[in-house]
């Protein structure tokens, strides 16, 4: 027989803490909740949050998609606008056109900074609603596990 100082842990040490706690749950005698049903809502609590994360991770992803392509489009605007500073314009002309470049530039950041702000507004939201609602349900059957318990 071996030495219980040899080995890790006996073998009736080791069988004690090999159970299964859904099965132990289910087997109690006294069960003021529905087990099954909590575990059934901590897996739909657990799929609301994957929902949400996959949705907050899509909204980044088309933020950054958004931020890249304004980003060629102005490279491409700075790019007209190098091209005309070397065309050979009077000073009042060029004075017009790097007036009117400037006022197009803040405009056209303005409206991107919006655009931006309501991609990214519309991912939180998205995710937020998928919470709510998820909450909103749980709330439910908490109520519902609670009336199903007082009845028993």
């Amino acid at each position: 027989m071996a030495d219980a100082r040899e080995t890790p842990m006996s073998e009736t040490r080791r069988n004690t803490f090999d159970y299964d706690v859904t099965k132990l749950m289910t087997d109690f005698r006294f069960r003021p909740l529905d087990f099954e049903a909590v575990m059934a809502s901590g897996r739909r609590n657990i799929e609301a949050l994957t929902q949400a994360n996959q949705l907050a991770v899509e909204g980044v992803q088309a933020v950054a998609r958004r931020q890249i392509e304004i980003a060629r489009q102005t490279l491409d605007d700075a790019s007209a606008l190098l091209r005309d500073l070397v065309q050979p314009f009077s000073n009042e002309d060029r004075i017009a056109k790097n007036t009117e470049y400037a006022k197009q530039a803040i405009e056209k950041s303005l409206a991107h900074g919006r655009e931006i702000a309501q991609l990214a507004a519309k991912a939180g939201n998205d995710a937020a609603d998928v919470l709510t609602k998820r909450a909103r349900e749980g709330l439910d059957e908490l109520r519902e596990l609670t009336r199903s318990a007082a009845g028993r």
